[in-house]
Order: structure tokens, then C-alpha cells, then sequence
């Protein structure tokens, strides 16, 4: 049994002792396959220097049946190298609650502002603007042309991880 493995069983019976239901790990058919191909990768690219690599990938069709196919990996050591308040303005713009709604209307198929309007979740024409404005500006969205929004096709499935990780 792989370390990983071992210290999430653990985990598990931990977290039972303390009464605390913990979500099983969602994977595809139950093993960690992406994680083991993203072992061999870095083993195969003789990254020996590393501590180790992040992938996050998807395959995604969404309401519109529109469909998205995306990864990106990252050694861990060049990520912690990095200046984290790069991201701040990215983050910060899916920390409202509206925008969020807001996010997944437009990938359920609504894209314009009134198309928005009519959710009453989401405030007014005004304050709609303002939120579409601020997703804009920090690359969650782009114009389509003639006052529509998209999500653009390299966002789609970073959103659904971030979404995915921050999910209680």
C-alpha cells in the first residue's frame, strides 16, 4: 500500500473516532491513476532536484454542450518560489458570493447581461455590470461581442478546480 494510501486510511479512521464524516477522494474508477502517471512523468524528466509536482487536468462538457479538455502541471519547488500575490486579484474576484452565480450561469449558457437579470440571485442590471467588470478584468471572463460574456476556454476547467478545491 503506497504511503498516500496508507495516511488517508488513517484519516479516515481518525476522523471516525472523532466523529467527523470526511468525503472519500472522487476518482474516476477508484485509483489514483493521474497521480501515478504524474510520479513517472517527473521521473522520467530526471527531475530529481524537485520535491515533487502539481497537476490539475479536466475533461469537461458543459449545459451548452460545449466541451474543454485541459491540464497544466508545475514542479512544487518553482510554485513555492513564486510570488503568491500574482494570483490575489484572480482569487479575489471569485471570493463574492454574486460573481460565483454569476460564473455559473454564463457556463450554464445565460451570457448576456439581461440573460443574467432574470436570475434573481444575482442583484441588478447596475450591480451586475459592476461584478461582469471585475471577472473581466481578472481573466474569468472575456466579451463575445454584442454584450455577451464567456468563460474563456483556458479558464473553464482551472475555475472548476479552484471551485473543486475549495469545496468544504
Amino acid at each position: 500500500m503506497e504511503l498516500e494510501e496508507r495516511v488517508a486510511a488513517l484519516e479516515e479512521r481518525v476522523a471516525a473516532l472523532e466523529g467527523v464524516e470526511r468525503p472519500a477522494p472522487e476518482t474516476v474508477d477508484g485509483t489514483f491513476w493521474a497521480l501515478e502517471g504524474l510520479r513517472a512523468r517527473i521521473e522520467e524528466a530526471g527531475a530529481a532536484g524537485e520535491d515533487g509536482a502539481v497537476l490539475f487536468t479536466g475533461s469537461v462538457r458543459l449545459p451548452t454542450d460545449e466541451r474543454y479538455e485541459w491540464q497544466l502541471g508545475a514542479f512544487t519547488g518553482r510554485l513555492l518560489d513564486e510570488d503568491w500575490a500574482l494570483g490575489a486579484e484572480s482569487l479575489a474576484a471569485l471570493g463574492n458570493p454574486v460573481r460565483l452565480r454569476l460564473l455559473r450561469e454564463i457556463l450554464g449558457g445565460r451570457r448576456t447581461a439581461a440573460e443574467l437579470a432574470e436570475s434573481a440571485e444575482t442583484g441588478t442590471t447596475g450591480q451586475i455590470y459592476h461584478h461582469l467588470r471585475q471577472l473581466t478584468g481578472a481573466g474569468w471572463l472575456h466579451t463575445s461581442g454584442r454584450g455577451r460574456y464567456e468563460v474563456p476556454a483556458a479558464r473553464v476547467v482551472p475555475l472548476l478546480v479552484v471551485l473543486t478545491a475549495a469545496r468544504p
